[in-house]
């Protein structure tokens, strides 16, 4: 593990594509709403393009099938109540945890540090598929897209989540897949770890100084193996 993550006290997880593949739910909650208002549907991978910053975004690229798209108000706010409607109901249809997440974070449980969930999801949204998921009872805090006025790529959301659980920004780790994940983490301070398996392509990622994430992994099993030696030496020392 790189120098960076030393000392961890904490874990934050972003939700869709990390903890969990939401795609085959969200772009069939897309498709219903472009149904419902007359319009063709779109390929399950666009949707899967439009995911990570928020529902409100992912309602104006589904509107005008357009990444950078700004629907009409009115179209917005339909589209807004048909898209949570539809998505409320069949939130875990189809979506399922990646192989060996349940299994990290009871390692990482194991390890005595608190964990959350830091997402641009709505937070109601967010707790909802969780506990659909049997994941919920894993976080101590779960941190939604509106929970505070800004989210992630904003370092606000990572900086309320360490404050909350009581532990420094440096020592509590920002696990996600995306860009927004990895810039947020830079922003508060956070030791980032990039995903491998999510939506973003973190080969391209870690090109990039400004993405760079301090560790990739393949699965959450394996933080546990970074963290387990440092936190068994933290125990000896007190």
């Amino acid at each position: 593990m790189q120098p960076a993550v030393n000392h961890v006290q904490a874990a934050a997880f972003d939700l869709d594509g990390t903890l969990c593949d939401s795609i085959p739910d969200l772009a069939a909650a897309a498709n219903a709403v472009r149904r419902a208002l007359g319009l063709a549907e779109l390929p399950q991978h666009t949707v899967e393009s439009y995911v990570g910053d928020g529902l409100a975004a992912l309602v104006h690229r589904t509107l005008t099938a357009d990444f950078d798209g700004q629907a009409e108000e009115k179209q917005w706010e339909q589209g807004y109540t048909l898209f949570v409607r539809h998505y409320a109901e069949h939130i875990a249809d189809a979506t399922r945890p990646y192989p060996g997440v349940a299994a990290g974070l009871e390692l990482l449980k194991s390890l005595g540090i608190p964990l959350a969930v830091v997402t641009n999801k709505s937070e109601t949204l967010a707790v909802k598929l969780l506990r659909a998921l049997g994941l919920a009872d894993h976080f101590s805090l779960i941190v939604g897209g509106d929970t505070l006025s800004e989210k992630k790529p904003s370092p606000a959301p990572l900086l309320y989540a360490a404050e909350t659980l009581g532990v420094p920004p440096q020592n509590m780790l920002m696990v996600g897949d995306s860009r927004n994940d990895i810039l947020a983490a830079r922003a508060a301070g956070c030791p980032a770890v990039g995903v491998s398996y999510g939506y973003a392509d973190m080969a391209a990622l870690s090109r990039d100084p400004a993405t760079r994430p301090d560790l990739v992994v393949s699965s959450l099993p394996e933080i546990y193996e970074h963290l387990r030696p440092q936190r068994e030496q933290d125990a000896e020392a007190v």
